[in-house]
């Protein structure tokens, strides 16, 4: 039996959750088109930004760990897809819309340029007198006009609704600038979801590699909080030494209790909040996505935690100094001599100016792509 999209659109009417966005209520493209035969809008979506140059490059682009510090740690990509696992599992527990949760989850990361937040914070100073950078609004440049894929509109020509929740994205690390699109209003149910997927996945999933690298050892989760509970729920003895399989066993019960805390938790902001449609839902003067007070206190201890022990530890710290040694010397050299720029991206210093451009193709490159390039530009044993 074939669903055509008009018979899908049918199935979120009659399953999803009457806050839920259906994407047959979408406020549409900027660029009318057709739309598919087979699929929802959000579901196009989905399968354009899987299928950007922007997003493969995630795979050698920075979560924590440099990509060639191993090949076990989390990557851009890695993190992003667990976002959206994440994202949907929440989703599908509260009759949320699921294609939109996943498709916002996928595309959150997009603009992050190399070396991760060290290649942002730097990006963002030598911005600061040429319109700025941060990866939130780099992200929404990327899906609307930078990546160049259909002869009759820039970008990817996103639905509102996706476009929305990019812009609305917030996390600790992020601060949205939703001026044109609704400021005045909450994000969706669905880019609620997937702003606190992402943080749930980073703190879980950074613990990981942290011990997983030796940065961390169990010892000095002593006292944490959440750390204590997990392994009391597992019968595990401080004693014990921690070998893989026990590592992820703690893990697992690390997602599995804050997914279990958030769902409890949302449910109740939604009962509280009686909403009966996503308009009224992102008219409330609060968001109904968030964990139970108790839930919020353990995970700002374990954030804590991870900033002072890892995000610190001097493997990171050296890292992020010689991250920006690399995206301060590439933007220096490219500024003084343009003409060390590559011949495809000589075009765009006329349209958009000699700093936005240079941003544009740094903010592009992989972590390895970069090192790659400033040793092209610096070293004398390489050819250019």
């Amino acid at each position: 039996m074939i669903y055509t999209r008009q018979q899908l659109e049918e199935f979120e009417t009659q399953q999803l959750a009457s806050y839920a966005i259906k994407s047959k209520d979408s406020k549409g493209r900027n660029f009318p088109e057709e739309e598919a035969d087979f699929r929802t809008r959000f579901q196009r979506d989905r399968e354009r930004i899987l299928h950007t140059t922007a997003f493969r490059r995630l795979e050698y682009k920075t979560q924590v760990f440099i990509n060639n510090e191993g090949d076990y740690y989390r990557t851009r990509l890695t993190h992003s897809l667990e976002v959206a696992q994440l994202g949907r599992s929440v989703a599908r527990s509260l009759g949320a819309n699921e294609d939109l949760v996943e498709t916002i989850c996928l595309a959150h990361d997009l603009g992050h340029p190399p070396f991760g937040h060290s290649g942002e914070t730097v990006l963002a100073r030598l911005m600061l007198d040429h319109g700025g950078f941060n990866h939130n609004a780099h992200s929404l440049r990327i899906v609307t006009e930078l990546e160049r894929r259909y002869p009759d509109f820039p970008g990817l020509n996103l639905s509102y609704e996706v476009l929305e929740g990019m812009v609305k994205h917030e996390t600790d690390y992020d601060v949205s600038d939703a001026k044109d699109y609704d400021p005045d209003l909450r994000g969706s149910l669905e880019a609620q979801i997937a702003n606190v997927a992402d943080e749930l996945a980073y703190t879980s999933h950074d613990l990981d590699d942290g011990l997983r690298s030796g940065m961390i050892t169990p010892a000095q989760l002593d006292g944490i909080a959440i750390w204590e509970i997990i392994n009391e729920s597992l019968g595990r003895r401080k004693s014990e030494t921690l070998d893989e399989l026990t590592r992820h066993q703690i893990i697992r019960r690390l997602i599995g209790f804050e997914t279990t805390d958030l769902i409890q938790s949302i449910d109740r902001y939604l009962r509280k909040s009686n909403v009966k449609s996503a308009l009224d839902l992102q008219k409330l003067p609060y968001n109904v996505v968030g964990f139970s007070e108790d839930m919020f206190r353990r995970n700002r201890e374990l954030k804590d935690f991870l900033f002072n022990n890892l995000y610190r530890h001097y493997r990171v710290v050296r890292m992020a100094s010689k991250a920006e040694k690399i995206v301060s010397d590439l933007f220096a050299i490219y500024q003084q001599n343009p003409a060390t720029l590559p011949a495809h991206i000589q075009p765009s210093i006329r349209e958009k100016g000699l700093e936005r451009s240079i941003c544009d193709y740094i903010a592009g490159m992989t972590d390895r792509f970069a090192i790659d390039e400033f040793n092209r530009l610096f070293s004398p044993d390489v050819l250019p």
